[in-house]
């Protein structure tokens, strides 16, 4: 079968998916069964996969589904704690009393302080803690998704404390054999990878800058009373300064320090600057804009838990420190847990794990306390105390929080199975690639010369199928590597090309969103959320594409392997 005629193959489930969930505007959980059993069918018929390997990726993809569950519960566990214990209405108004206007929130928030819960936990948690928030201080449901998906994008590739770069591009990549060429040549696989690190920083600095403007423009162009792109323009400088606040530091982090802290020390050198600036007014455009009424919103936008802020002014008087040290607990033990080896050790030593699933080489291992969901868990208890909630009211969140989940997981547990299942196809009987690999091997034998234009889009289309960028990259580092080198341009920066472009696609990434919907109430919308959230995704990708281009062939970037 012709490379042409695999990649078409390989793509149906993903365009099915495209057409049912964006064209049709089909729900997530009527949309994603029809999709596996599509998924299965290209399997079997076309990959020749066997039954076992199909089953084996099913089972892993059910385990993986659980994980996700478990961060979604911890998240809006913690937001219905706070709902009850009264702290929200508190950080409702403390963000009202820095700037009223809801770009400004947006950017602190969904920007800023997603940021670096990215750079702590990364795997979806900003969505997931930035958009209940977002909802609790008064944002649509939707418009609350749509962002906290949005900054899944440029910190992204330095998530976890750097586990794409760490992980996803150290196994992606024949370490190993490249680091020998490299000694042999005078050079190192650490150098090597430093130079990735700071060629996707640089990036990521010069695309992500605009991404606050973005926000605030496709905020009011879509949640605002009167539609206008210009409402969100009008922010403009501010969203430059708020930009420009995260990307310098990270970038000089990437560059000075490596991949483990860029969005970490972006974001703490990012945020207060922003707080402070937006109290005196700094930038701060001079009419304050707002959504319309509540009652003025369609139902489409509106959480299946919409908070009633009036019921909860009457819990007794909560300082803003004390609101808000439950979230700042979150962040303080996700960073302690990444960072200090003897407490990530700790907690990791609780693990479920699963070898060898059906004989077929999958593997799963479950760190129920390293997980984010785990954190969070830890924080509510912690809240129940410091808060002095009742225990009924304890409970009522409990309970709440688990009707979400449980919604929830009925998508997840087809989306995640059948991109195992896209993923582990490479074992087959047909003698051909994994599906992701044969549709970017398609591309690449298609465009010829102008691949690096193309090396985002096929970073990003492995996050979307992934919704990983570490996944991305472990998938495809190797294969971008062998391209460019057969190109006769620079590896590294096709490499740093490719974790930028996954960075990207988690934007679009189908079990994100619907993680990200299920944390504010809003399931059935996928398809709304990723009408919108395709647009960054494209800026993105053509963005990094162009400076590919320049980088490989006006600037003549170069690394040790080009002696």
């Amino acid at each position: 079968m012709s490379l042409g005629f695999q990649a078409f193959f390989a793509a149906l489930p993903i365009i099915f998916a495209g057409i049912l969930l964006v064209g049709l505007r089909v729900s997530a959980k009527k949309a994603m069964p029809l999709v596996y059993v599509a998924t299965i069918a290209v399997a079997f018929m076309i990959w020749e996969v066997s039954f076992e390997r199909v089953l084996a990726s099913t089972i892993e993809g059910m385990l993986i589904t659980v994980s996700v569950l478990w961060i979604i519960f911890g998240a809006i566990l913690l937001l219905n704690t706070l709902k009850h214990s009264g702290a929200i209405i508190v950080i409702r108004q403390g963000f009202n009393n820095i700037s009223p206007d809801r770009r400004i929130q947006a950017i602190i928030v969904a920007w800023l302080f997603g940021c670096f819960i990215e750079g702590a936990s990364g795997f979806g948690t900003p969505a997931a803690i930035a958009a209940p928030l977002l909802v609790a201080i008064g944002f649509p449901a939707m418009a609350a998704v749509m962002l906290g998906m949005m900054v899944q994008s440029t910190p992204v590739s330095f998530g976890a404390v750097g586990t794409p770069i760490l992980i996803g591009v150290n196994k992606g990549l024949d370490s190993a054999g490249i680091g020998a060429t490299l000694t042999n040549l005078g050079s190192s696989w650490d150098t090597y990878l430093q130079i990735i690190t700071s060629e996707v920083a640089i990036t990521h600095a010069i695309t992500g800058t605009l991404i606050p403007l973005l926000m605030c423009v496709m905020l009011t162009r879509f949640f605002g009373e009167k539609r206008s792109w210009t409402e969100g323009l009008a922010i403009l400088p501010f969203a430059i300064f708020g930009g420009l606040a995260f990307t310098i530091p990270y970038a000089l982090t990437g560059i000075f320090l490596g991949p483990e802290f860029p969005s970490l020390i972006g974001a703490l050198v990012g945020l207060p600057i922003v707080v402070f600036a937006a109290k005196k007014g700094f930038l701060v455009p001079k009419k304050t804009w707002d959504f319309a009424p509540r009652e003025k919103w369609p139902v489409s936008w509106v959480s299946k838990f919409e908070m009633k802020f009036d019921a909860m002014t009457a819990k007794a008087p909560m300082s803003l420190t004390k609101a808000w040290i439950p979230y700042v607990l979150v962040a303080l033990i996700l960073v302690l847990t990444r960072v200090s080896a003897d407490v990530k050790a700790f907690v990791m030593s609780l693990a479920f794990s699963y070898k060898n699933i059906l004989g077929e080489g999958l593997n799963f291992t479950m760190n129920p306390l390293y997980l984010p969901g785990g954190i969070l868990v830890f924080v509510v208890i912690i809240t129940y105390f410091l808060h002095k909630m009742e225990f009924k009211e304890l409970k009522a969140a409990v309970g709440e929080s688990s009707k979400v989940m449980i919604g929830a997981g009925f998508v997840l547990v087809f989306t995640i199975p059948l991109v195992r299942v896209l993923i582990n196809s490479g074992v087959n009987e047909s003698g051909f690639d994994s599906m992701p690999i044969a549709m970017a091997n398609f591309v690449a034998h298609s465009v010829g010369d102008i691949y690096p234009l193309f090396a985002p889009v096929v970073g990003s289309l492995g996050a979307f199928i992934a919704g990983s960028n570490t996944v991305s990259n472990m998938m495809l580092s190797q294969f971008q590597f062998g391209v460019a080198d057969a190109l006769g341009i620079s590896t590294a920066f096709m490499v740093a090309l490719q974790a930028v472009g996954a960075a990207a696609g988690n934007m679009i990434a189908i079990h994100n969103v619907v993680a990200a919907s299920a944390t504010v109430g809003l399931l059935d919308q996928e398809g709304e959320t990723l009408r919108k959230t395709v647009i960054p995704t494209i800026y993105y990708c053509l963005v990094v594409g162009i400076i590919g281009l320049i980088g490989m062939y006006y600037l003549g970037l170069t690394d040790p392997l080009m002696k």
